[in-house]
């Protein structure tokens, strides 16, 4: 602590205030000569009397200690320092968001996919709980996706055409079982029993299940 620039502050707060020594002096009920040993740095305020001259002179106790004012510079670079904070925690918010929902969309991805083949593979064709649970895990992986990529601009856009791609792909692997291994389509709209048949009716195909339930049962292409 510099006692002799405290000294000079306190000067020179009293000359802006217009006060001589013996004024000061008379409204803080001190000596002349005690004002003169603060202005000359020899001695210093109680803290009772700082408190007091601080309000007096509407600085704070921390300039009168520092013997100087604050700076205007030194205001703008803590406001600066404030907002360069508030903006990085910020922005380490956002990172953490991101990176949340990014965790979050591969999980979905791999929860939707598994999903997918699972219920493929675990109903028979002739159920329609599979194609209902793939639709739902080509659903799943779709959102997945949307969170993956939740910074694009056409987030929603990318979305939909993942799935309607992945949906696409479902009735081509489900057409190619029909064709190739004389499977009953999984994706079929419509149903139309006869005696001994039923007419499948997919989204671009029909197919005939001939002589179900027998042992000469068989799969058919009609278009």
């Amino acid at each position: 602590m510099d006692q002799k620039k405290i000294g000079l502050f306190l000067r020179e707060l009293r000359k802006e205030k217009e006060f001589t020594q013996e004024q000061l002096a008379e409204k803080f009920n001190v000596s002349n000569r005690t004002v003169s040993r603060w202005e000359t740095g020899s001695n210093m305020p109680d803290l009772s009397v700082l408190v007091e001259l601080a309000d007096f002179y509407q600085v704070d106790i921390k300039e009168i200690i520092d013997g100087e004012r604050k700076s205007e510079t030194m205001n703008e670079e803590m406001k600066d320092t404030l907002v360069k904070v508030a903006e990085y925690t910020n922005e380490d918010k956002k990172m953490q968001y991101y990176k949340m929902r990014k965790i979050i969309g591969v999980v979905l991805i791999a929860f939707g996919a598994f999903l997918a083949v699972s219920a493929l593979a675990i109903f028979p064709n002739d159920s329609s709980w599979g194609s209902i649970y793939s639709t739902n895990g080509v659903i799943i992986v779709s959102v997945g996706i949307y969170q993956l990529i939740c910074k694009n601009d056409y987030k929603i856009l990318l979305s939909i055409g993942c799935f309607l791609v992945l949906f696409c792909s479902l009735i081509f692997v489900d057409y190619l079982g029909v064709r190739l291994g004389h499977q009953v389509p999984r994706f079929a709209y419509s149903k139309e029993w006869s005696e001994d048949s039923i007419v499948f009716r997919a989204p671009f195909y029909t197919a005939v299940w001939h002589n179900y339930d027998t042992e000469n049962e068989y799969v058919e292409l009609v278009d």
